[in-house]
């Protein structure tokens, strides 16, 4: 019996999204319910089988269901719910992330053909900005010039590195924001981790990190630009959890999708080294 994977989901899942997204309703029968970020007025009833995660879940209806939702659509929101699970599972995989990343966007594509209502409860910074009263309309600014390392992949998660110059910490912040009110994928990320150095006039610096949920993640970024000697530029390391937790591993992971987007933005100090000596040999 995987007690221990049904375990590890219960405590990923309310890590990675608000706390009581999955509960325990009756831990014999290994029920729980299931809360959709996207849709948090439907709460779905879930049953594990014993032998989880070699055998599928199952979507056994709505445990609750808000009184701001129109009639019918829990329902519909389990059919929803019940093909996703369908796609994503796979023999031997935890799948309750992917089904509620997955979930999201079946929901949404069902809102956009008029057979679901998402209630604005999608939290998407884009659609904040556009429809907040004029005194709070969000200003982004100008696209960021961003340089875009590869992706790491490690045991389903992804990472992805982007660095910008940046002249100010508004500036930098700025860049923060435009990116998750214009790129939808980074805005549902697990954790968009940020660091940024700058020198700014009269001998002064400004340096600073957040984690974004992932603790110590964004001091060792910092950490890692004070080693490399750069300046006046920011990283953002986005993450999509895949499921599988990968312990202090996903630091060094996260230092490295940085160290490679500085240097392929040229401001590390080996990546000028290198371009000085291939000017000196022509």
């Amino acid at each position: 019996m995987s007690n221990d994977a049904i375990q590890d989901e219960l405590t990923s899942i309310n890590s990675i999204f608000d706390e009581g997204t999955l509960s325990v309703i009756d831990e014999n029968s290994r029920l729980f319910s299931l809360r959709l970020p996207s849709l948090p007025s439907i709460v779905l009833r879930l049953e594990f089988p014993a032998d989880y995660p070699d055998a599928p879940p199952s979507i056994l209806g709505t445990q609750s269901v808000g009184q701001d939702v129109p009639k019918g659509m829990g329902i519909r929101a389990v059919d929803v719910v019940r093909s996703v699970l369908a796609d994503v599972y796979r023999p031997g995989e935890a799948c309750i992330y992917d089904l509620l990343e997955e979930a999201r966007e079946a929901l949404e594509t069902a809102e956009e053909q008029g057979d679901i209502q998402l209630q604005g409860h999608a939290e998407i910074q884009e659609d904040e900005a556009r429809h907040a009263p004029p005194d709070q309309v969000i200003d982004i600014g100008p696209e960021p010039p961003w340089i875009i390392a590869p992706a790491l992949t490690e045991k389903k998660s992804i990472f992805l590195a982007r660095v910008a110059s940046v002249s100010s910490p508004a500036q930098a912040k700025q860049y923060v924001a435009h990116l998750l009110a214009t790129d939808k994928k980074a805005a549902r990320a697990t954790h968009n981790m940020t660091a940024w150095r700058i020198k700014g006039p009269n001998d002064t610096s400004y340096q600073d990190c957040d984690d974004d949920g992932e603790t110590a993640a964004g001091s060792r970024m910092l950490h890692l630009m004070q080693l490399m000697d750069v300046w006046n530029v920011m990283v953002v390391v986005t993450r999509w959890y895949g499921g599988i937790l990968l312990g202090p591993d996903r630091f060094r992971i996260i230092n490295t999708a940085a160290r490679e987007a500085l240097i392929l933005g040229g401001f590390a100090k080996e990546s000028k080294d290198n371009e000085s000596k291939k000017k000196g040999k022509k």
